[in-house]
């Protein structure tokens, strides 16, 4: 177990009304700077979506994050996808909304809940809308059984090793997963992530997978001040993806995701075609553990 869920409670539901209104208002200035952002970059608003990166926070605090208007969280480390996944799929429910493809918690939304749970169909019966949960962080293959039943899709593969060991048990499960190939665009040897060189070989080795479904691309911006080095790494994921698209080899059509941009390089990330930015500090505050 990791050592700070000895520490913290992470199946905890329950939030005093200060911090929810904290994490509520950060959420909203986030989405207003997505906004800005695909603005300035001359793109349709919507073309880029906020994922909610829920590393050592509780239930009570993600639910805070989706009450305010996430639609999509990512979480690090299968440890704490076991832990809070039944708490974030009840509590979900209850607003009408669907989260992670494990089985579904019967509720029936109570008196606290009900104007939550009616935003939450989406408008076609009593359909719920679905949030995607992500893990973000790098799996170990002795800890894929732990997410499979619940994650729609892996952000972190960065081999074909990996990737067959995630096919082989999504296919025993009956299941497909989405995957991501985490590619090391800044060369840093403390990031994980495939060599670039060896992206596209790697995404069309995965297309060719059962029981997973590549639908795109992720990188860690470069840790410097530098504007133009960060911009560098994300301009060579973009035409890196565009690459594997217009190769058009069997499983590759569905990758088109771009999943880069943090807290600190959205805003450049967004100007070079991301798709998905993950954050956290920006929406939950300074982790008190890492």
């Amino acid at each position: 177990m990791t050592a700070y869920m000895d520490h913290k409670d992470l199946a905890n539901e329950t939030i005093d009304a200060a911090r929810a209104q904290e994490i509520t208002d950060n959420v909203h200035r986030v989405l207003d700077s997505v906004a800005k952002a695909e603005s300035d970059a001359g793109r349709d608003g919507g073309s880029v979506r906020l994922l909610a990166a829920t590393k050592t926070r509780d239930v009570g605090e993600i639910m805070a994050a989706i009450d305010a208007g996430v639609r999509m969280i990512g979480e690090n480390r299968p440890q704490e996808v076991a832990v809070k996944a039944s708490g974030l799929m009840r509590q979900c429910a209850q607003r009408g909304f669907s989260l992670g493809v494990g089985e579904e918690v019967p509720v029936t939304p109570n008196a606290d809940v009900a104007d939550a749970a009616t935003s939450g169909t989406s408008g076609t019966g009593n359909a719920p809308t679905h949030i995607p949960l992500h893990l973000i962080g790098q799996l170990q293959s002795n800890k894929i059984g732990k997410v499979l039943p619940v994650v729609d899709t892996i952000e972190s593969v960065d081999s074909i090793e990996l990737a067959e060991k995630i096919s082989r048990r999504a296919v025993m499960r009956g299941v497909t997963v989405g995957v991501l190939l985490e590619v090391n665009e800044s060369g840093e040897a403390s990031k994980s992530g495939c060599d670039p060189a060896h992206a596209i070989m790697l995404a069309q080795r995965i297309g060719t997978l059962d029981g997973i479904e590549l639908q795109g691309l992720m990188t860690i911006g470069a840790h410097v001040d530098d504007e133009r080095t960060i911009r560098k790494g994300f301009v060579h994921l973009r035409r890196t993806r565009d690459q594997i698209l217009d190769a058009k080899a069997p499983g590759t059509e569905r990758c088109t995701e771009l999943s880069m941009g943090m807290t600190h390089d959205m805003a450049l990330a967004i100007a070079e075609g991301s798709t998905i930015v993950r954050v956290g500090t920006a929406i939950f505050g300074q982790r008190a553990f890492v």
